[in-house]
């Protein structure tokens, strides 16, 4: 491999003219990565934890399909104009994030109580566990 050092900025494969074209909010990353999730477990519930900075609730759809799991779906687009009026020319930057999440639920889910809230560029899923009705043990014995 040939190394040309004007051509090369820090240790990446393309000559910087290319880096600048590309490394841009206009060009996707190609390291660009899918949120991180924790899934949590307690007596009562699942807790899913999504990590969203800078989303707000009309980012994310949460639903159930028809096989019965669990759909988070984020959606961002962002439009900035910014107009010189001296040059008359018009300038935009387009930012567009979209990411889809299945997970398949566990039995135990209460599907009918699931609830979804976003604070601190967090989507938290809470997935209430079924509560199960324990048989009474009390009861008449008849004697024969």
């Amino acid at each position: 491999m040939i190394m040309l050092p004007m051509m090369r900025r820090n240790s990446e494969w393309m000559p910087s003219i290319f880096n600048d074209f590309f490394d841009t909010g206009f060009m996707p990353k190609a390291n660009a990565t899918a949120p991180a999730i924790n899934v949590k477990e307690s007596d009562k519930s699942y807790i899913v934890e999504l990590a969203a900075p800078g989303m707000t609730k009309d980012c994310f759809n949460v639903h159930i399909n028809d096989e019965g799991n669990l759909i988070i779906k984020m959606e961002s687009k962002n439009e900035d104009k910014e107009e010189d009026k001296n040059i008359r020319y018009l300038r935009r930057e387009f930012s567009y994030t979209k990411f889809e999440q299945t997970l398949l639920l566990p039995d135990d889910v209460d599907k009918q109580k699931i609830e979804a809230k976003v604070e601190n560029g967090v989507l938290t899923v809470n997935l209430p566990k079924l509560v199960e009705d324990k048989p009474k043990v009390a009861r008449n014995i008849e004697i024969g």
